[in-house]
């Protein structure tokens, strides 16, 4: 309450609630990245920090919008996004050994992570304009699972398995969300159990199948493709349980753990500050992640309720992934950790699923206070 008299309305009724553990993370990360330079603030550290200033911004735009105008724009941007994915096959730029981005002169941009957020809000209208009573039709499923294989299918042939299970992985909780039976992806696990074989040695390519295979024991290459994951162990484990100390991380500093600022700068942090912060960086997780799933609960609609919680689980994917890969609970995949790692792409994604939950947030209150 002394808040509010404090400071303008406007800008207390900002949602610091989540504003500020994201600051917090964020300044952490970026305290990561100038380590992982050499104590440095560039190239990484600097960017880190204006580019989320910039998205900040963009989020809190993005949080005045309203549901009307979601609900209008979703299946125009999904074909906008899907159009950008044909280009990327026609004439994407290749890096890494995959073509996953269009060179627009100013910048470069990667479809398929604007794909991530966006397949969550086509789906939530779609959801929302259908009938409950219709919802666990057989013929209903058919639109839906278009919409998702679609994009997923362009983005697997980039190669980019991470960003396409990512897709799916939104894309499937707003749909079991919506109310399709639970049998349904019962059924659904059992048949990938079985189709996963044939997929492993006839749809993957060779780097990803062996990723697979070092996934399961590094050991077998530890110079070669299991290289990342015993670095990236080693790092996590000599920082016990506080840590090297800042700018004394000996793995990242001389070079032995490779991506330290983007895909593992989760080891690089681990190393310095040991278990105690990689606590600090769950427990933001956690608050950040509640605060959607809390927001979704709230939300005044279906449509609204599919979406914050769709955007709330596609940043939740991308931390648990991130997370087990660097800890070797999953095969090495190139996605970044939300907020701390260094990469324009993934921070623009995840805020345009922190501003649209934002938006969720304001409709609630808006609904509350017109029935006040």
């Amino acid at each position: 309450m002394m808040f509010r008299n404090l400071v303008p309305d406007p800008i207390a009724r900002l949602p610091w609630r989540v504003i500020v553990p994201l600051t917090l993370l964020v300044f952490f990360g970026a305290a990561v990245l100038y380590s992982a330079a050499g104590g440095s603030m560039k190239p990484w550290a600097l960017s880190h920090v204006l580019r989320y200033v910039i998205f900040l911004a963009m989020a809190l735009v993005l949080s005045r919008v309203r549901r009307e105008h979601f609900k209008e724009v979703s299946y125009p941007l999904y074909g906008v996004v899907l159009f950008l994915l044909i280009l990327v096959e026609a004439m994407g730029k290749i890096g890494g050994g995959s073509q996953r981005w269009l060179n627009l002169g100013f910048m470069t941009l990667q479809p398929s992570e604007l794909m991530k957020p966006i397949i969550v809000l086509v789906l939530a209208r779609f959801y929302d304009d259908l009938p409950p009573s219709m919802t666990a039709s057989w013929k209903m499923l058919m639109p839906a699972a278009g919409l998702l294989v679609v994009p997923a299918g362009l983005v697997i042939l980039q190669p980019d398995l991470g960003t396409a299970l990512a897709i799916c992985f939104g894309a499937f909780i707003v749909i079991f969300l919506a109310g399709l039976p639970a049998g349904w992806f019962a059924a659904g696990g059992i048949l990938a159990a079985i189709a996963a074989p044939l997929a492993f040695f006839f749809a993957l390519h060779d780097y990803q199948r062996q990723r697979v295979f070092v996934f399961l024991d590094p050991s077998k290459d530890p110079l070669g493709t299991g290289y990342h994951i015993l670095q990236s162990n080693i790092a996590i484990g000599s920082g016990g349980l506080f840590g090297k100390g800042f700018l004394n991380g000996s793995q990242s500093h001389l070079a032995y753990l490779p991506e330290a600022h983007t895909d593992f700068a989760f080891a690089t942090m681990a190393e310095e500050w040991g278990l105690m912060g990689g606590f600090f960086v769950l427990a933001i997780f956690y608050l950040i992640l509640r605060w959607g799933m809390t927001t979704a609960r709230q939300a005044p609609d279906r449509f609204s309720q599919l979406l914050a919680a769709g955007m709330t689980c596609t940043v939740f994917f991308y931390a648990a992934i991130n997370l087990s890969m660097v800890m070797g609970l999953a095969p090495v995949v190139g996605i970044p950790l939300p907020f701390v790692s260094h990469g324009g792409s993934s921070m623009m994604t995840n805020m345009i699923c922190i501003g649209t939950i934002m938006a969720v947030e304001r409709w609630s209150k808006t609904g509350r206070r017109s029935l006040s």
